[in-house]
């Protein structure tokens, strides 16, 4: 079924009345080889019967034209002022304001969404240009755009050499006009002067009122029922941002200068009219009351990366302040079990978690998210909020302390869940950069995986090492030895840990590889205490001839009992030695 849909016509008011996404008039239904007259496909929907009967603009062509193929069809409406193919639509609209616009000295301002809208509301496009005063300008030009774009869906244009925006926009017309499309334009313009002296009017109205006097008001808004007002929420940002600070090399009184106001902008007139704006304009009233241009650009960047195309923050109290935002929502809905479900994700938990992930990697931080989702639940907790309370007393041990609190925090960041979302939204993220899923969750698996960088890190090493033949092979023999353990553990209900007894060895190739699996283990350690995980790789790279070795001539299950243990004891260090960088049961062939 169409999301929406609607009724027309005398036969509207009936019970049982056809509804369609739009007014249904006339059906063309013909079937027929190319070289022959085609037939009518007989069949009727409430009412219409299907012919070969369809009809051009309502205005400049309105007549009947008798269609025998989809391609007359296609000729046939162009003659009769109707371009088909929206795609076609689109490039006549995009093309004709380029070239309209460079005409007059002026630039597009090129806008996919309002193209993609405006070749939907047109059949024949028609591009026509108009104008506004010179005013107006003196409004931000983000308020000029969003007034233009909403009201009239038309675009705007910009100077080339400045990059600012001309008095002049663009509009999409239905109809060749009789005038050349004056009376179009005129009326464009008319709309567009009475909307932008209302925006002139709410920005130069909000500059009277400075954003830390609107914060009180926040104490009357609800953010959520069971996560407190948005002045509950501004603080905990605060608190967040400034524990985050030291972090991210920002300065801390900045940083919480900024979280304090982030949010401010939203009560104001322009953001009200325009929400796209928010932040934008936060941005603009902080610069116009002298506050810190950092602090201003980070109430701006703080909603960033909204999406996998939008920038990432850069600057250090613009990246604290943004992961403190977006950290919070995650913490916070995630402990009130408001979890994305399918396609369901209605507080953005999945885009709020793709930001923490970007802004990382992106700015190659080093950050423990564990202990940093603890100062988060910290920050519902000195609020006394019991919804997070009972919510993470599942997963966590909340504390009166901050300190307790946080140290509980790897307890929140595994069995909690958290850390296999933020781990499959970064696996969607490394993928679509031609990474494999597997790999993350290998290195996930691992105790203590909370740096987003040196994960990535890992990953990038061991996708490298894999591609060659030494890591497919140790690959092979590491998982033949994890199948071989799972088998005889479960069989023998028991796990085979511990050293491997040497004077248990009787062959050599059990004493090369115990001696391999040392070194192994000695010059990968410090290799990964080094976050040299290319060296790490390398080191294990010398353990693939003596595990080949092993199971070419050692049978693993002894007649001899103690032989057989120490064998797989044995077997388990291989596996052992492999996870100072992955898990590679977890890794596909």
């Amino acid at each position: 079924p169409w999301p929406k849909q609607m009724r027309w016509g005398e036969r509207s008011a009936r019970n049982g009345a056809l509804t369609w996404v739009r007014p249904l008039h006339s059906i063309i239904a013909t079937f027929g080889p190319e070289t022959e007259e085609p037939e009518i496909v007989k069949f009727d929907v409430a009412g219409i019967e299907a012919g070969q009967t369809t009809y051009g603009h309502r205005f400049m062509a309105p007549a009947p034209i008798e269609v025998r193929r989809f391609d007359d069809y296609v000729s046939k409406l162009e003659a009769a002022k109707v371009v088909l193919d929206p795609e076609r639509r689109k490039n006549i609209i995009l093309e004709d304001a380029k070239e309209l616009a460079f005409a007059q000295g002026f630039e597009l301002v090129e806008d996919q969404v309002l193209l993609d809208e405006v070749a939907g509301l047109v059949e024949w496009p028609v591009v026509l240009m108009g104008s506004f005063d010179e005013e107006f300008l003196s409004i931000p030009g983000e308020v000029i755009r969003a007034t233009i774009r909403n009201n009239q869906k038309c675009f705007v244009v910009r100077n080339p050499k400045t990059g600012k925006l001309a008095n002049k926009f663009i509009l999409t017309a239905n109809v060749e006009a009789t005038d050349g499309g004056k009376a179009i334009v005129a009326g464009n313009e008319r709309v567009i002067r009475a909307r932008l002296s209302d925006a002139k009017f709410f920005y130069e109205t909000d500059l009277k009122t400075k954003l830390e006097d609107r914060l009180p008001k926040f104490a009357q808004i609800v953010f959520h029922e069971k996560l407190g007002t948005q002045a509950e929420r501004i603080a905990r940002i605060e608190k967040l941002a400034a524990e985050l600070a030291p972090l991210v090399g920002a300065n801390v009184e900045k940083t919480k200068r900024a979280a304090k106001l982030a949010k401010a902008d939203l009560l104001t007139e322009v953001v009200g009219e325009f929400p796209e704006v928010q932040g934008l304009m936060g941005r603009y009233y902080a610069l116009a009351q002298d506050e810190d241009a950092s602090v201003a650009a980070a109430i701006e960047d703080h909603y960033k990366p909204q999406g996998p195309a939008d920038r990432v923050p850069t600057d250090p109290v613009a990246i604290a302040v943004a992961l403190a935002d977006k950290l919070d929502i995650l913490t916070g809905f995630w402990s009130i079990d408001e979890k994305p479900t399918g396609s369901k994700d209605p507080f953005a938990l999945r885009r709020a978690a793709l930001g923490v992930i970007r802004i990382i990697t992106t700015n190659s931080l080093r950050v423990n998210l564990a202990p940093v989702l603890g100062h988060a639940i910290a920050g519902f907790i000195g609020q006394n909020n019991q919804h997070v309370r009972t919510g993470v007393e599942g997963w966590a041990k909340p504390a009166e302390s901050v300190e307790e609190t946080v140290r509980s925090a790897y307890d929140a960041w595994t069995a909690g869940g958290v850390r296999t979302f933020v781990s499959d939204r970064l696996s969607v993220q490394l993928r679509d950069q031609g990474a494999r899923h597997d790999l993350v969750d290998a290195v996930f698996a691992l105790e203590g995986q909370d740096d987003l960088l040196m994960v990535v890190r890992r990953v990038e090493a061991l996708g490298k090492f894999l591609d060659s033949d030494d890591g497919k092979n140790l690959l092979a023999g590491t998982k033949r030895a994890s199948n071989i353990l799972a088998i005889e553990e479960k069989k023998d209900k028991r796990t085979f840990d511990g050293a491997p007894d040497t004077s248990l060895f009787k062959v050599d190739e059990e004493k090369k590889l115990a001696a391999a699996i040392a070194q192994v283990k000695t010059e990968a350690g410090a290799a990964v205490a080094k976050e040299d995980f290319a060296g790490a790789m390398s080191a294990m790279a010398k353990l693939r001839p003596a595990v080949d070795a092993f199971f070419d001539k050692v049978k693993v299950n002894d007649d001899d009992a103690k032989v057989r243990e120490n064998r797989l004891k044995l077997l388990n260090e291989i596996r052992a030695a492999t996870r100072a960088v992955a898990d590679f049961s977890k890794i596909q062939d």
